[in-house]
């Protein structure tokens, strides 16, 4: 949880263990990560994608941000919900009609059509809308994608951790487990009062340790 919820890496994790009286490896920690980081999850997708799916989507934001790995340019896709909760990444090596056509269609499998789609002016996204039947309800505008471009903000602040990326695989897998524990966690502060913020950050907590359990 430390390792995926902030900008640490796997030998400042091992260093606060040690604070707290855990001996461990970094090494250990990352077979942890790697055998059960997919695991959790799904979980949390699995169950916030049935919820979601009761009704229909109301606004889609998609944006796209490259990512530099061993020198080659890659493009991580982004679809995000009215709220900020973080749907879908997909990793591509291009960034054109295929590569849009793709996110789209598989996000939309999980979470069903959702009344109006957000993106910028990038032309593969008007293509990949007409090849589904959806060009009716793509909304383009200047300032109206500032959900999305924010969101990938929290990945940024992990890539810089993180040294960057070494393979487009890895990028991948992080990328989708950080956005579900990402959204486990968010609980927008600024929404509300003290005292629902921590009965929420209480909740979310617990569905972790159920996880774990």
């Amino acid at each position: 949880m430390m390792y995926l919820r902030f900008p640490l890496s796997l030998r400042q994790v091992e260093d606060r263990l040690h604070e707290r009286g855990i001996v461990i490896c970094h090494e250990t920690l990352r077979a942890w990560w790697n055998r059960f980081g997919p695991m959790f999850a799904a979980d949390i997708k699995r169950k916030r994608s049935a919820s979601m799916r009761v009704h229909i989507p109301w606004r889609w934001h998609l944006d796209e941000v490259f990512v530099r790995i061993n020198g080659d340019t890659y493009y991580l896709w982004r679809a995000v919900d009215h709220e900020g909760e973080v749907l879908e990444v997909f990793v591509t090596k291009k960034r054109d009609r295929k590569a849009a056509l793709n996110f789209l269609r598989n996000a939309m499998k999980r979470y069903g059509r959702p009344e109006a789609i957000v993106t910028d002016k990038l032309r593969p996204y008007h293509a990949a809308m007409k090849v589904i039947g959806n060009a009716e309800r793509q909304e383009t505008g200047r300032w109206l994608n500032n959900r999305a471009e924010n969101s990938h903000q929290p990945l940024r602040r992990r890539e810089r951790a993180m040294a960057k990326f070494r393979r487009a695989t890895s990028l991948q897998k992080f990328a989708s487990i950080h956005a579900s524990v990402h959204n486990l966690f968010d609980q927008e502060r600024h929404l509300y009062n003290r005292e629902n913020f921590q009965l929420n950050r209480s909740a979310a907590l617990a569905e972790w340790r159920r996880l774990a359990a």
